[in-house]
């Protein structure tokens, strides 16, 4: 994997945290890469494997990855995995943690790696839309001890629009000065899916229990779509973009996601219901509310979305549905499970700036990453 046209001092030493869906993709996307890229460590869930040769050219081979992490009895140790990184760092060289979960508790270890000076590539949402003070900390604002070694970046385009590129759009548009006045869009794919097709403008249509089942049917939900339903997922999203815009928007949300104003589209009654195959079935129960609101809309000639929101003049971030005429982009440019965000600033004004494509899937999530760590290059 490593490019001999290359000097080994400029390859990446790159350790691997989760080989599920977009993992095996992004293993693929870099075995393939004709760029010097070292595979020092892997880890699974259960075991990892970990090269503590000190030999650039002796690590095991990237190709038959499956076989070695499946022979591997050497249980994960984030500790370990941290300090033969540094150990990289310490002679020289260029080491990078590359996380592929959805895990807290590994998204909390990152500051560890960052202090030294380890680099971070991700699209696990979690650390960008946690509590403010551990942001803070993940950022290199939150105080502590001077590191030794000058701290690693941490690059996160797929934690919102998976290859989308969306977080280093908003963070050109911010660094080259732009001023952000309002950022808005259809953040989720499974959203995306379900409104584009309960929601059409014409009246009637599907049931939103129908689509909804249509949806998890399809793959296009998490195994329980309340996951989806909630909100979560869109409040985590804004969160991250609303963190780079402004320092006032930064402290407008102390509890990071929980902070946000989110609308959930779960019944109050199916709160409590714990599996999805219990929610799909009792979800036609509810079907009457919110089919209401789809005609209300289409009397008006708009349609439904479920929409995250920022706010910057007015302060204000939220997610939740809205009407939207017929003519708008978000009516008449989506579909399938699409994203669409518009970035209205001061150079893109009154027309915004839209980024619009696929915004769930693993091979576009790890095309986000593998775009991510070619970056480091």
């Amino acid at each position: 994997m490593s490019c001999p046209t290359v000097p080994i001092h400029k390859a990446l030493h790159v350790a691997v945290v989760g080989v599920g869906l977009v993992g095996k993709e992004f293993m693929s996307q870099m075995i393939a890469s004709r760029y010097p890229f070292v595979l020092t460590g892997l880890c699974n869930s259960k075991c990892m494997i970990l090269n503590r040769s000190r030999s650039d050219d002796q690590c095991f081979n990237p190709s038959r990855w499956e076989d070695a992490l499946a022979a591997s009895n050497t249980p994960v140790d984030l500790a370990i995995l941290r300090d033969a990184l540094a150990q990289f760092v310490k002679e020289g060289k260029r080491a990078v943690l590359v996380d592929n979960t959805a895990s807290e508790d590994i998204a909390l270890t990152y500051p560890q790696f960052l202090d030294a000076g380890v680099h971070v590539v991700t699209p696990n949402k979690k650390a960008f839309s946690g509590e403010q003070d551990y942001y803070l900390r993940l950022i290199g604002q939150g105080g502590g001890a001077t590191a030794p070694v000058a701290r690693g970046r941490f690059l996160n385009e797929s934690t919102v629009g998976a290859g989308l590129p969306i977080v280093s759009t908003l963070r050109d548009l911010v660094e080259t000065g732009d001023k952000i006045k309002k950022i808005e869009g259809v953040f989720s794919g499974t959203m995306s899916y379900i409104f584009n097709n309960f929601s059409t403008g014409e009246p009637g249509g599907i049931s939103f229990s129908g689509v909804v089942a249509q949806a998890k049917q399809n793959g296009y939900t998490e195994p329980n779509p309340m996951d989806d339903l909630n909100g979560a997922d869109v409040a985590r999203k804004l969160t991250i973009l609303s963190r780079m815009v402004d320092p006032l928007m930064l402290a407008l949300l102390p509890h990071g996601y929980k902070s946000v104003d989110t609308q959930s589209l779960i019944p109050l009654e199916l709160e409590s219901v714990e599996d999805g195959d219990t929610f799909i079935r009792r979800l036609p129960e509810f079907d009457a509310e919110i089919a209401k609101k789809r005609e209300e809309a289409a009397i008006e000639g708009c349609v439904l979305r479920y929409v995250g929101i920022i706010d910057v003049e007015n302060k204000v971030v939220k997610a939740g549905l809205e009407k939207y005429p017929k003519t708008h982009a978000f009516a008449t440019s989506l579909g399938g499970s699409d994203n669409i965000i518009m970035f209205h600033s001061e150079r893109y004004s009154p027309r915004p700036l839209i980024v619009q494509g696929a915004g769930a899937g693993a091979a576009v999530t790890a095309m986000g990453v593998m775009s991510d760590l070619l970056k480091l290059l």
